[in-house]
Formats: C-alpha cells, structure tokens, sequence
C-alpha cells in the first residue's frame, strides 16, 4: 500500500479520497486506469465475472463532477470496489457461481452494502468471482472457472469471497464486498494477505437472506484496516428490508481507530482448545504476534476457552440449510452443480427436524458459553487458518476427509460465525515460502470498533506486512 500518485493502483481508500479532494488526481483516471490493470493482468487470476466498464466510466465521471463541484457524497466518492457475486447488483447479472441461475432475468436490485455504496458515490470496478452459491473455502466453480492467488498462481486464493480478496491482491481495486458464512472473508483475507472483517450478525443489513441464515455475516474487503472502516461506516447504514439489523445509531468506526490497545485484556488461543494440524509457521507467526501485543501495553494470556469443538453442530446447520435451499431443484438443474455441492445437498436432505432444531438448541448454548468466557477479555488472537494457502486444484490441502469439505482447516473462522461476533484476518506474517499467514482477532459481540481498532493497532507496529504479491 502507498500514497505514491505514481503507482496509483496501489492507493488506498483514504489516500484516494485525499487526492480527489486536492485534485491530484481524478475518478476517471483512476477508473481507467484500474480497468486497464483487469484487462492485461486479470487472465492470470481471474477475479472478476463481470466487467462493465461503460457503467463503470460513467459512474466515475459522475463522480468527477461532484468532486469538482465540491460536493462530494462521501469519503468514498469515486472510490472503486469489487462486489462478490452472491450480492445483487443493479443492472448486472448475479449469478452466484452457478449454471442454475438463468442469467436472462430483470437484475434490478441492489443488495444493501451494494445500495449504500452507490448512494455514497463509489464507483462499481465489478463483480468478483465465488464458488457456487459460496458453499466452500475454495474459489472455483464449472460456470467461470477457477481463480488463483496472485501471490502464486499455482495457489488457491481461498473462498468464498476469493474473488474480491484476489482482486484486492493484484491490485485491481482498493476495496470489495465479501459475505462470510463460515469465514468466507477471513480464509481468503488470510490466504491473500488482505484485510477482512466478519461484523458481528446485524451490524450490516443483507437481502436477500442468505440461505444459510444467520450464520452468514456482509463484511468489508480492504487492504488497510482504516479503510475496512471507512467502508463500514457506509455499509453499515440501515435498510429496512433486513429485519435482523441491529437498529442503533451506526458508530464512526473511523473514529476509534488511533486509540490502541495498552491495558486491553487478550486470551491468545493457539488451538481454540481442540484444534488439530495447525501448521507449525501459522502457529509460530501467531505466538510472535500474541507477543507483538503484549509489546504494545495488553495483558495477554495463553488460554483457550472452555468448550467443546462445535464442527457438528456447525455442518448440521451448514448442510441441512443447502439442503433445504437447492434440494427443491429439479433433477436437470441438480445435475449442473457442482459434484461436492450435489453431495452437500443430498446429505443435508437427510437431515430430519429434530436434528436440525437440536442443532440450533447446542449453537444457542455454545454462544451463550462463549460470551460469558469472554466477559473476561476483550478479545481473541487465534490463527485466520489452520495452514497457509494450498494448491488451486485442491478442496483442502491434505488427505482429509472430503466429506466434511474444508473444516478441517477452518476450525477458527466458522466457530464464530456460530456465536456471531466480530472477527477479522489481519496479515501476521508469511511463510518461509513467501506466503501470507492470517491473523484473527475476535472481539465482543457488537465492538466491531473495538476489532478494528485492535487490528490497526497491529497493523501500524508492523508495516513490514504491507508487501505486494510478486509480479503484481
């Protein structure tokens, strides 16, 4: 990341805003400069779905105007972002990844984080890549292909929001729009040495209701934390249309950032208390960075919470609601998903009432267990992912059991999409080979400042983390 004008790919949000304002620079240039970044890089790595670059250009050059007639919208006026394509976008198809969804339809709606970025004046860079309907940690699907990791195109960018950390990494876009179901923007954040924040469940308003219920979570996609909450002070404004929304006033979580974390109470939990096959360089890299804020005035101690592994409850919920959602299909469509979402599909049908109901009973209590633990800290360092990224043609990186798809080297992101709490990737180093290792913060149910803050915290007493992807 950089405020150097001359590598103007690189800019972030805020630096953007800054150079619209003085007149350094213009939305327009940075649109086009940006899309013809796409269209001579984007081959290798394949972020994007939709690229519009008329709707884009005229949305840029509105901005323009408003920039030169002082009267911008917002901070992210002319700002480009990327939109995963599980969120429906005015004017462009959203097809979910999935051969099912018939792309000649009306798409005349904008989800709510699509919406409040187009009332703030940001200027849609276009829609990035999912596998389908967002069911895996991988970033492939048979309708658009497979994406890769520009840190090596041999490595998977993770998923479900790959796409959109992918386009971040390249340096296609200073911000994009992730959905996180089970750590849908961690992995990827973590893969791709990114930023990304899973707010807690509410802070940001979602329509259509993912069918996977209020286990998935709207979050911002970023390269810095301040932008993270530049962009989640538009996102987080209300719509109606999400009847879980949390209806408070929203915060400035700009605001808070600068306040640092000396006296903050951390439990740093190296295996959740029953997390297996972490990999010893994302273990040591999350041990130096429990050091780094001890380092910086908070009392951390080693301590993993007192429950049990939650993975069946999770895939009960996981599996039953796919099943629930795609098992209506009819045999014609069921054949054109993709073969380990077929299976999901058939399990979770097999899944009766009382399981599915039990299951909601022991998320229920596993919550409530781990919010009365964390009375006792402010917040959680735990890896992003049990192991860095792996292969592209890969659902996961060893001989695990493909049935269980891609927990087994998750089991720190989907825990907390059970309790819903805030939960961000922080990059916290890299691996001996160069590749980047996530960090992540929980916090409190509702302090997604407090997450922000913390993670800006880190960020700033490591700036040796802010490496672009080589040959990007």
């Amino acid at each position: 990341m950089t405020d150097d004008l001359d590598d103007p790919q690189w800019l972030s949000a805020a630096a953007l805003g800054r150079a619209y304002a003085s007149g350094e620079v213009s939305p327009v240039e940075i649109a086009e400069g940006l899309l013809g970044r796409i269209e001579a890089l984007d081959a290798k790595v394949n972020a994007f779905c939709v690229i519009d670059s008329g709707a884009t250009i005229a949305q840029a050059e509105a901005s323009q105007d408003r920039w030169m007639a002082g009267a911008p919208l917002s901070p992210l006026d002319g700002v480009p972002v990327a939109i995963k394509d599980l969120l429906v976008t005015k004017g462009w198809p959203t097809l979910r990844g999935s051969r099912t969804v018939e792309r000649d339809q009306p798409w005349g709606d904008d989800a709510p984080s699509v919406a409040r970025l187009r009332e703030a004046g940001a200027v849609f860079i276009g829609k990035t890549t999912t596998p389908e309907f967002g069911f895996k940690g991988t970033n492939d699907n048979t309708l658009t292909g497979t994406t890769r990791n520009p840190w090596d195109l041999s490595k998977t960018p993770g998923g479900s929001s790959g796409g959109s950390s992918a386009a971040l990494a390249a340096g296609f876009a200073p911000l994009a729009l992730g959905t996180d179901g089970g750590g849908s923007v961690r992995i990827p954040a973590s893969f791709t040495g990114t930023f990304a924040l899973k707010p807690s469940f509410g802070r940001v308003a979602a329509w259509p209701l993912s069918p996977f219920g209020t286990l998935a979570h709207v979050g911002p996609m970023t390269r810095t934390v301040e932008d993270a909450a530049l962009l989640l002070n538009e996102m987080a404004k209300p719509d109606a249309r999400d009847w879980y929304q949390v209806p408070n006033t929203v915060p400035d979580f700009l605001a808070a950032l600068e306040q640092g974390v000396k006296g903050a109470r951390i439990a740093y939990c190296p295996t959740l208390g029953w997390a297996k096959g972490v990999d010893p360089e994302v273990a040591e890299a999350v041990r130096h960075a429990a050091l780094a804020f001890q380092a910086l005035g908070a009392q951390v101690d080693e301590v993993d919470p007192p429950l049990e592994d939650p993975s069946e409850i999770f895939r009960t919920l996981w599996f039953g609601a796919a099943g629930q959602y795609l098992g209506p299909l009819p045999e014609e469509k069921k054949a054109l998903l993709d073969p380990w979402l077929r299976h999901m599909v058939e399990e979770g049908l097999k899944y009766d009432l009382p399981r599915f109901f039990e299951a909601q009973l022991a998320r229920g209590r596993y919550g409530a267990a781990m919010r009365q633990w964390m009375e006792h800290f402010d917040f959680i360092l735990t890896p992003a992912t049990a192991v860095p990224a792996f292969g592209v043609d890969r659902m996961s990186p060893g001989d695990t059991d493909p049935y269980w798809l891609w927990m087994p080297w998750t089991p720190f992101s989907y825990p907390f999409n059970l309790t819903q709490q805030p939960a961000c990737s922080i990059n916290g180093g890299f691996t001996s080979a160069g590749l980047p290792i996530g960090l992540q913060i929980v916090g409190r149910m509702f302090d997604d400042a407090g997450v922000l803050r913390a993670a800006h915290a880190f960020e700033a007493a490591h700036p040796e983390h802010h490496r672009t992807a080589p040959g990007f």
